[in-house]
């Protein structure tokens, strides 16, 4: 058994979701634009997790911000590099070595029936090993150019998403909510 995979994550127009060296100020600018109590559904997405996994380098974003955004909710970092976690991360985190079937199988063996899959590679980890079960995509209406792509390259020749709903905001976000329809769980 695998714990059900889901993604809420941000890009630009053309599909980045962070610039070629990691940074997200465009995203920290475009925000400037929301009114205050706003947070596009994260809120109501991030009640149905149970834990999150992401990878290193979403991880260090992460523990760069001012306050840990996460909570007590337990998170799983996955790196073939790190070999310890830094002193400052919280104890809700824990660091792994592991694919994405294996660490989604750890964490429902842990009680976690519902992740939340963060990072563009650990995305398309979890979309090639057909665990990741829906995504909510806010397109922020800026052109970067180029970065770190939310989607690679696919094993096969196309993958079959169904569109669930739009969601268009006034400061000129919009929002797609698709499932995939190869999901494994």
């Amino acid at each position: 058994m695998y714990a059900r995979c889901t993604s809420f994550i941000a890009t630009s127009l053309d599909g980045f979701i962070s610039r070629p060296d990691g940074s997200i100020d465009w995203l920290d600018e475009a925000n400037k634009a929301v009114p205050a109590g706003e947070d596009c559904g994260y809120a109501q997405y991030i009640s149905t997790v149970s834990a999150i996994v992401m990878g290193r380098h979403t991880f260090e974003l992460a523990l760069s911000f001012e306050n840990w955004p996460y909570d007590d909710t337990p998170l799983y970092v996955l790196s073939s590099t790190l070999r310890s976690l830094p002193s400052k991360a919280p104890a809700t985190v824990s660091l792994h070595s592991l694919s994405p079937r294996a660490v989604a199988a750890l964490a429902w063996r842990s009680g976690h029936s519902t992740l939340y899959v963060d990072g563009g590679r650990t995305i398309q980890g979890f979309i090639a090993a057909g665990l990741l079960a829906e995504i909510t995509i806010t397109v922020v209406p800026v052109l970067l150019g180029s970065g770190r792509p939310l989607f690679g390259p696919l094993s096969s020749s196309e993958l079959k998403v169904h569109h669930v709903a739009s969601r268009v905001f006034p400061f000129g976000f919009v929002q797609n909510r698709y499932v995939f329809a190869n999901s494994a769980v």
